[in-house]
């Protein structure tokens, strides 16, 4: 855990080992929607081990003050991050939600209603179908033109704090 924790520092293991109780809990969001359909506890099951792994995250985040980390910089640090590193991670952070969010409307959602209405010569879903392919689009250049944006700031800080 020491090695994790110098590695990425510690927001940045914090942020990666969220993942712990945030899977289980997307798992059980997602699911919550189609139980009262079938009438099954599946979905309390997946809640019941994302509240138990928060736990157990809080416990080990709050245990992370105490472990030493090299002075080097991190990048995932947001205490040694330049204005710019974080302006540019939040709107990494933005576009990757934003397309999170394209991705998991198009996983839950029938489309057949909207292919029918296109087939038939709709001017409106077809404006739809568009709008949802230049959200994507956007989503998609957003998340890689501030991806390089948010690397060259972090490699201008760490080139800076070798010297």
């Amino acid at each position: 855990m020491t090695r994790l924790v110098d590695r990425f520092g510690r927001t940045g293991f914090a942020a990666l080992t969220s993942l712990v109780w945030a899977v289980p809990m997307a798992a059980w969001a997602g699911s919550v929607d189609l139980s009262p359909t079938d009438k099954a506890a599946y979905p309390w099951i997946a809640l019941s081990i994302g509240l138990v792994m928060l736990v157990l995250w809080v416990v080990l985040v709050s245990r992370l003050g105490r472990i030493a980390v090299s002075p080097r910089p991190h990048r995932l640090e947001i205490g040694q991050m330049t204005r710019s590193e974080k302006r540019w991670a939040l709107a990494l952070v933005a576009f990757f939600t934003g397309l999170v969010a394209l991705l998991n409307a198009a996983a839950t959602v029938d489309w057949t209603p909207l292919a029918m209405a296109i087939k038939a010569g709709k001017g409106g879903p077809a404006l739809l179908a568009l709008g949802l392919a230049a959200f994507l689009v956007a989503m998609l250049s957003g998340l890689v033109y501030s991806w390089r944006k948010q690397n060259a700031a972090f490699r201008a800080r760490a080139s800076l704090s070798s010297r």
